[in-house]
């Protein structure tokens, strides 16, 4: 008997685990743009990779991507890891020449558990390389200001933002690449993202992306001319 329970307790196990797997199977999600790269005009122009705030930029603004010829690439809550997990498929296939990389907000909230700021910008880092390897110029971007984080309260972003900010620019000037600074545009007295220019202190309101689109349009001119 105490046999039969053991066996029975070790498939509950990998039952559970299976099902566990299943359900992150496409932990990069790969098949989010499977189908709509498949319909981008290769070479591309400009392929803007990044977290909720890329992603919301479309809906808000579609005639920003489509009269310029750019390419968004944002999936809501995803990290540093998770961007450049799927870096390959959703930019390099691509072969654009340029692009905007802001990432560090879902990071700093632990969206995947505890990541320090180093590891978030190597992550970065790393997608810089992989670009520049690719003959693909790439735009750091800030991290946007935020003073809370609705969906996980207590972590205190404002700081750290600041200090992932001023590692992403010092590595930029270091090497050369285009800084775009949303960050010092956006913020308020609290180094957060004010009411005016969201809803949430986190996401960007039509009115915020439009001042985004004036200041990431000078860069990308900058490196296109």
């Amino acid at each position: 008997m105490k046999r039969v329970g053991k066996w029975f307790f070790m498939t509950v196990c990998v039952l559970l685990t299976s099902s566990a797997f299943a359900q992150v199977k496409d932990w990069a999600q790969f098949n989010r743009y499977a189908e709509d790269n498949k319909n981008v005009k290769v070479p591309a122009k400009v392929v803007f990779m990044g977290n909720s705030i890329t992603d919301g930029w479309w809906p808000a603004d579609s005639a920003f991507f489509i009269s310029n010829g750019y390419v968004d690439r944002g999936i809501g809550g995803q990290t540093t890891s998770e961007m450049l997990v799927r870096f390959r498929t959703d930019v390099i296939n691509l072969k654009p020449k340029v692009v905007v990389i802001m990432a560090g907000t879902n990071d700093i909230a632990q969206n995947n558990g505890y990541i320090s700021l180093e590891n978030a910008f190597g992550n970065i880092v790393s997608m810089v390389e992989l670009a520049r390897f690719n003959k693909i110029t790439p735009i750091l971007c800030s991290v946007m200001p935020a003073y809370e984080f609705g969906w996980r309260k207590g972590m205190e972003p404002a700081g750290k933002i600041i200090k992932l900010n001023e590692m992403i620019k010092a590595y930029a000037d270091k090497h050369n690449l285009v800084y775009v600074d949303y960050h010092s545009a956006l913020k308020d007295e609290r180094n957060g993202l004010p009411a005016k220019y969201s809803h949430d202190e986190v996401h960007p309101t039509l009115e915020a992306y439009k001042i985004m689109e004036s200041i990431v349009q000078k860069a990308i001119q900058k490196v296109l001319k």
